[in-house]
């Protein structure tokens, strides 16, 4: 019994020494790993792509690379997407690398935020970063000035004022933690300050100026960087392997349909798949089709701040136009339903000069339905005002024949059944074919059949 348990003591021991290396050594084999990731973001700073940046951070972390590099090209974006990511970028326990390129791309509005508050900032040849000033989203602080045209001499009211203070006590907050120029970063804010690539190294924007990412791996070599909680790393990068982290199909497609062209288009083709299975009930496949369309349209426009006034009025807009197709208006209906549609497409981001919906793509839109509508509701007025073809209506212009003579009274034959009928004029023998006039109860009046 003795031997027993200490050979039971020896076995959970040698066990608890394995479950303990497993855990310890993929952190001792991190430390050593000499991996930088790679993130690319292009475009508007929505939810997708801070979702995709905080998954490069993390995976990066759990995977022990020594640091991350963020090629960042953007017009600006979401005030809370940004957020969401400089708060990834502060408390992040590996130097993060923001590099404004390709040559022609910018930093704009939120990318200005982002690149200051990285742990190293650079800057490719013919970019600028800048141009911070807050944009208005869907219409709910009209009358902020655009970043062409800055808030000098411009009146603004107390809720766009707490608005600009905050964002500008934010980015000084930023450019300090970082030792970058606090002026500059706030003016960027302010008065809508934008930099060049080489202004933005003079003034300490920024502290690296490169070509291509290989060249600023090269120049970054050996800096020492801060990280949170005090402590200090040194960048090895000569020699580095490069891991290219894309955007994941998910991302890459709710970064897709944030595209404000795209959720406008979205929404037009889901409303008129609906309208094409209400016309048409139990096809079930356009029924399905417009509604993950009209859902996934309207979770785009509401990621992108779109003004609801804008949305309903479009919404309203499909809904008059649907009418006209059931109910007779003489086109009042459709041109209420146009004048709302031109309307809401105007009104879904009034004062954005970073989401909008190109203009071209909204006259396309709204000549393309209004001409399928008024297609649709002529072809309806057209076969409503056709004679009936069925019924005793219908009977009116057929041919008959006669089975007695029509003195002017007899009986004829037609559409297999006998009838009384009357000759309008003279007579008519039997086996002679005549017309049908009129209907009157169970009674033809007919007329001879011109030769």
């Amino acid at each position: 019994m003795v031997k027993w348990s200490r050979l039971s003591r020896l076995v959970g021991l040698i066990a608890l020494l394995m479950w303990s290396l497993s855990i310890i050594t993929p952190h001792i084999l991190g430390a050593s790993n000499n991996s930088i990731y790679v993130l690319h973001v292009e475009g508007p700073i929505v939810p997708a792509v801070a979702d995709y940046l905080h998954r490069g951070i993390s995976e990066a972390v759990d995977n022990g690379a020594q640091a991350i590099v963020v090629e960042l090209d953007t017009p600006g974006g979401l005030v809370t997407s940004a957020q969401d990511i400089i708060q990834d970028f502060l408390a992040s326990r590996i130097p993060i690398i923001v590099y404004v390129s390709p040559a022609g791309g910018w930093a704009g509005s939120a990318g200005a935020f982002i690149t200051l508050a990285a742990h190293v900032a650079a800057m490719a040849p013919s970019t600028f970063i800048g141009a911070a000033h807050p944009v208005t989203m869907g219409g709910s602080t009209p009358g902020l000035p655009s970043p062409s045209q800055p808030g000098e001499g411009t009146t603004t009211s107390p809720v766009e004022e707490k608005m600009v203070n905050a964002l500008a006590s934010s980015i000084r907050s930023i450019a300090e933690q970082r030792h970058r120029n606090v002026n500059i970063a706030e003016d960027m804010v302010r008065k809508s300050v934008a930099k060049t690539d080489s202004e933005a190294l003079e003034l300490n924007i920024i502290e690296y100026r490169a070509e291509n990412l290989q060249e600023l791996l090269d120049k970054v070599n050996g800096r020492k960087v801060s990280l949170t909680g005090g402590l200090e790393t040194t960048l090895n990068t000569k020699g580095a392997t490069l891991v290219e982290l894309k955007m994941s199909p998910i991302e890459r497609f709710l970064q897709t349909i944030s595209d404000p062209n795209i959720a406008y288009i979205m929404l037009s083709l889901a409303v008129l798949a609906i309208f094409v299975e209400i016309s048409n009930p139990g096809i079930i496949l356009p029924g399905v089709i417009g509604g993950i369309g009209l859902l996934t349209a309207l979770y785009a426009l509401g990621t992108l701040q779109a003004n609801w006034t804008g949305i309903a009025l479009i919404l309203l807009a499909f809904g008059l136009l649907i009418a006209d197709v059931f109910a007779t208006s003489h086109g009042v209906l459709t041109v209420g339903g146009v004048v709302s549609l031109a309307l809401g497409s105007l009104l879904l981001f009034p004062d954005s000069n970073i989401f909008r919906v190109n203009p071209w793509i909204i006259i396309l839109v709204i000549s393309i339905i209004t001409a399928f509508f008024i297609f649709i509701v002529t072809a309806v007025v057209r076969t409503q005002r056709q004679p009936q073809t069925t019924g005793r209506e219908g009977m009116i212009g057929m041919s008959a024949i006669a089975r007695t003579p029509l003195e002017p009274t007899g009986e004829v034959f037609t559409h297999g059944e006998l009838w009384q009928a009357t000759i309008d004029e003279g007579k008519a023998e039997p086996g002679e074919e005549v017309i049908i006039t009129k209907i009157e109860g169970l009674k033809l009046w007919v007329t001879k059949k011109k030769s």
